[in-house]
């Protein structure tokens, strides 16, 4: 029966610490429900109690990405983002970029022969 008792007492030693030290390198920002320095105090006096507190209501959300595969630009991951199309697909661009094109060569200076 001590054994249990022993390992019960490590496990509470190793809950505390871990989340005594969560509580202390998570941004100030990112705890929910009380200021990051309360959470603190009460992981730090209270160390079963406050450390299954910070594990319930005080440490951040994980944020789940929407695909299996996360992306390595989370940027492209954003909601309602514009996807381009193929531009040899519209013909609207093409012919506007012909029109640019002969424009520019209309107006472009003519080269003059030295010779």
């Amino acid at each position: 029966m001590l054994y249990l008792s022993q390992a019960a007492g490590l496990a509470t030693l190793v809950l505390w610490l871990y989340c005594l030290f969560d509580a202390i390198t998570t941004p100030e920002a990112l705890c929910r429900n009380l200021p990051k320095t309360l959470w603190v105090i009460i992981v730090l006096l209270l160390p079963l109690i406050g450390s299954v507190a910070w594990l319930v209501a005080g440490r951040p959300e994980r944020l789940r990405p929407a695909t299996a595969r996360p992306s390595a630009f989370p940027e492209y991951d954003r909601p309602g983002r514009f996807v381009a199309t193929d531009p040899d697909d519209d013909e609207e661009f093409l012919r506007r970029c012909r029109e640019r094109a002969e424009e520019q060569r209309r107006n472009a200076p003519k080269k003059q022969d030295d010779d």
